[in-house]
């Protein structure tokens, strides 16, 4: 596939065969597998946790998403991805920020956090990426910070009352939030550190990596590996198999799609509509309550990183395109040339 060009606006351009550009209804599709694949995780992920362990349910969920992903790179390209050791150091960090302590975090809450305030929680991410800006000097616009603050009223809402209301201590609700925070700073660092040129290759890598890890996680923790084949049940088997190949490796594969056929300020949409997808999947499959406190608390911070992105993207490319999860490597902030990080 071709590599996208940056117009002034910060958006990606990408013309299709004879000048055309990529069809109304393709970009539609894939934004629908982003939407419901990432916004879905949340539900199979609660589904899992019931008879598998968290860290080793995670940890079996990437690893057979990473060994799938590169096993069909090599196959496509008839040869093994190659990586730099300074790339693969930069794997492994990004990797134990954003699958084991990211994704993790959020696994092992949602033994007690229901699927829907967990993914309104999780929704707080791009908020704890201007953060981190912030502490690292950058100066972003006043409606940027207006989103922030409007944000973060909406996590304090959701961990003080939403949690609450529903029998969850603030305890296990901050779990979520410090998970988010260490996805941000993962986000954040990616683009930062020399990471493959290969998007597909090295975020196969990143989950074989945080896969392992928390599978090593999962007996030091108290887990025991006997129960994926003793205790686990059918449901949270499939529940297993379905966060890896369509959590991981199709909403992956149409994300990359989208950056390379459509405007990164459309698809950046799946920032606050997979948690509305989320909260209405835990209510309907689940029976998860939808009270007026978790309703006020999402909307709250959905609509604070709606402000927050479309100020940024209103900033031009530069400042855009560091905010933008998945810019990453050296060249990060001269095109979209990379994926963005794999969501819990």
């Amino acid at each position: 596939m071709s590599r996208p060009s940056v117009a002034s606006n910060g958006e990606s351009v990408v013309a299709a065969a004879g000048g055309g550009r990529t069809p109304a209804r393709a970009v539609w599709i894939a934004l629908a597998i982003v939407y419901v694949a990432w916004g879905s995780t949340y539900l199979g992920i609660r589904v899992m946790d019931r008879t598998i362990p968290p860290f080793l349910g995670a940890g079996v969920r990437y690893v057979a998403a990473g060994a799938l992903l590169l096993l069909a790179l090599t196959a496509w390209r008839r040869r093994l991805p190659r990586v730099a050791p300074r790339e693969l150091a930069s794997l492994v960090a990004v990797s134990m920020l954003l699958l084991v302590a990211g994704n993790g975090g959020v696994t092992y809450a949602e033994r007690h956090v229901p699927s829907g305030l967990a993914a309104l929680l999780v929704a707080s991410v791009p908020l704890w990426i201007l953060v981190i800006r912030l502490l690292a000097g950058d100066r972003p616009r006043r409606a940027t910070l207006g989103g922030l603050a409007i944000g973060f009223v909406g996590v304090g809402l959701l961990v003080l009352r939403g949690g609450a209301q529903q029998g969850v201590s603030v305890g296990h609700m901050l779990l979520v939030v410090g998970a988010a925070a260490c996805w941000a700073l993962g986000s954040w660092l990616s683009g930062r550190l020399p990471m493959p040129a290969d998007a597909s290759a090295g975020t196969a890598i990143e989950m074989l990596i945080g896969g392992a890890v928390l599978v090593a996680l999962s007996p030091l923790s108290g887990e025991h590996w006997r129960a994926l084949t003793e205790h686990a049940s059918a449901d949270s088997l499939v529940a297993v198999a379905y966060l890896a190949l369509f959590g991981s490796i199709l909403a992956f594969t149409a994300y990359v799609w989208l950056l390379q056929h459509a405007p990164i300020s459309q698809v950046s949409t799946y920032a606050y509509v997979n948690p509305i997808v989320a909260v209405a999947l835990g209510g309907i499959v689940l029976g998860e309550p939808i009270t007026a406190i978790t309703l006020a608390g999402g909307a709250i911070i959905v609509l604070a990183v709606a402000v927050v992105i479309r100020s940024e993207a209103s900033s031009g490319p530069r400042r855009w395109g560091s905010f933008v999860p998945g810019r990453r490597g050296p060249g990060a902030r001269r095109r979209i040339r990379d994926t963005p990080t794999e969501r819990p």
